[in-house]
């Protein structure tokens, strides 16, 4: 099935790319001979195999495009795609057969092996990419077919895709097999469950053709036409055996490798490639549930990171979580300055709202948006989505994004309730309480319990509250309004007039009743109402 889940310049980072271009290693078969080089017309060439197995996704047309160059530099003059693969996302089955019908200095070749290891099938984006290759074969017992693309659905059901989608593949798919003297009738089968396939005689030779050619072939007296079979009704997608394959004209029959070269006319193959460690690192990072788990890590750890004096491991862990989200997505090409600079900005607008303007207002919210959308397109390679299954993909990549960031303002709020009571949060936490300031110490530390009034510093005037010449004392008991957030101190405004004054443990919004509760000195202590 196909899944419908861009390519700019990349934006490498350099922390990364030593793990992540390291990629698989070639595994030689044999290195005798190098063909007579490049145009794959001479006889006797060389090969190179490159396995395309599992799911299709964006790790994967990364390794074929890697590899593919490689074995072009060493002068391959067959590429052998070596296809065994359910199917996967759209547009990395697209990006393949893009890069396959790119090359021009080799001959490409599809084969669908059978072994104890693979599946033998090719289905779905996995016959798309066969139809991209100059020839097909396929051994004994594998199949091919059943390309139309498909979405997810209500309880995880597959539900297939819409007209605009299947019309997009469908042309894709006949377009590759003209290109490549596919039979096209078999293309459009495999695709649309609209297509009447038959195969028939035409003057002794068997063909697949649709209901449509068929009769046009039929009105002509000159041609001897004999149907056979439907091979697919309407309703039902197209899928071949090997042999029906074979018959059709569609595919060779290679069984191993011996075969295949000796039908390709090739006398080496010099290069076997493998997925490395690599591969399989850049798959998992960029995996949805991953990339929501890094979120909520960076998240997390920015607000850890705030919330403690200089720059320590908080802020490290969530540098290397954006740096793996961003890094890993830009060396499968879909991440490049665009995002970077658009999470760059959202992030600075954040701390503007953080630590300059009072609230959370229009600066906090754009540096939210701003960042979630870097975070969205660092996911695909497109910005403005053109067919159904790009709009498919963008909504995929939201809900991603929006569940990590839901999931992380969440651990925060946990966090911020919680982190008191959880030893591993003792650093966030200040237990030491001031008893005294220049204006002299608390007049309600000795009520309190937590010291002694022996251990109070003396004050210059005892300790009492004094009477300045603005006459504080009197303030207290009179409630007022915040005239700006206090922070915990600000401006409120008390019986017409503003003084400053300093909120009693928790942060107050600006335009929020406030009482007075204590003066001592020059300090005017406050409660919400």
């Amino acid at each position: 099935m196909i899944f419908p889940l861009r390519p700019r310049a990349l934006c490498l980072l350099l922390i990364l790319a030593p793990v992540f271009l390291g990629g698989g290693a070639p595994v030689y078969a044999d290195s005798a001979g190098n063909g007579a080089g490049g145009d794959g017309s001479a006889p006797g060439g060389t090969c190179w195999i490159i396995p395309i197995r599992g799911d299709i996704v964006p790790s994967v047309v990364t390794f074929v495009r890697r590899e593919a160059r490689k074995a072009l530099a060493e002068k391959a003059d067959y590429l052998v795609f070596e296809i065994d693969t359910f199917g996967g996302r759209v547009d990395s089955a697209l990006q393949i057969t893009s890069f396959i019908t790119s090359i021009r200095d080799a001959k490409t070749v599809a084969w669908v092996h059978s072994s104890e290891a693979s599946m033998g099938v090719s289905w779905s984006a996995g016959a798309l990419i066969a139809f991209s290759c100059g020839e097909i074969y396929m051994a004994s017992g594998t199949s091919m077919g059943a390309a139309a693309p498909v979405t997810p659905g209500t309880g995880g059901s597959m539900e297939s895709a819409g007209e605009k989608t299947v019309s997009a593949v469908r042309s894709q798919m006949a377009a590759l097999a003209e290109r490549n003297g596919h039979p096209v009738g078999i293309a459009l089968a495999m695709v649309d469950y609209d297509v009447d396939l038959w195969e028939v005689s035409v003057d002794g030779r068997i063909e697949a053709l649709t209901r449509e050619e068929l009769e046009r072939l039929e009105g002509d007296p000159n041609r001897q036409v004999e149907r056979i079979s439907e091979l697919s009704p309407p309703g039902k997608l197209l899928s071949l055996t090997a042999g029906e394959a074979h018959r059709l004209g569609l595919a060779g029959l290679a069984g191993d490798q011996g075969v295949l070269l000796s039908a390709l006319g090739a006398k080496a193959a010099i290069g076997e490639s493998a997925p490395g460690f690599a591969d399989g690192i850049i798959a998992f990072l960029t995996s949805g549930i991953v990339q929501i788990i890094l979120i909520v890590i960076g998240i997390v750890m920015i607000f850890l990171e705030i919330n403690t004096p200089g720059f320590g491991l908080p802020g490290t862990a969530a540098l290397i979580a954006f740096i793996l989200v961003f890094g890993s997505s830009a060396l499968l090409g879909r991440a490049g300055s665009l995002e970077l600079i658009l999470f760059l900005a959202g992030a600075g607008l954040l701390a503007v709202e953080i630590f300059v303007l009072p609230g959370f207002g229009i600066a906090g919210i754009s540096g939210l948006i701003l960042v979630g959308l870097s975070l969205v397109l660092s996911m695909q390679d497109f910005v403005i989505p053109r067919f159904e299954w790009e709009w498919n993909l963008l909504g995929r990549n939201v809900v991603v994004v929006v569940i990590g960031i839901i999931a992380a303002i969440t651990g925060i709020a946990l966090i911020a309730l919680m982190g008191p009571k959880i030893r591993i949060f003792d650093g966030l936490t200040l237990k030491t309480r001031i008893v005294g300031t220049a204006g002299g110490p608390d007049p309600d530390a000795a009520l309190s319990g937590v010291e002694d009034a022996a251990d109070r510093p003396p004050a210059a005037n005892g300790g009492a509250p004094v009477s300045g010449e603005d006459g504080y004392t009197a303030l207290t008991g009179k409630t007022g309004v915040a005239a700006t957030t206090l922070r915990p101190s600000g401006k409120a405004e008390i019986g017409g007039e503003f003084f400053t004054v300093e909120a009693d443990g928790l942060f107050i919004e600006a335009g929020s009743e406030v009482k007075v509760i204590r003066v001592y000195g020059n300090r005017i202590i406050v409660r919400p109402v």
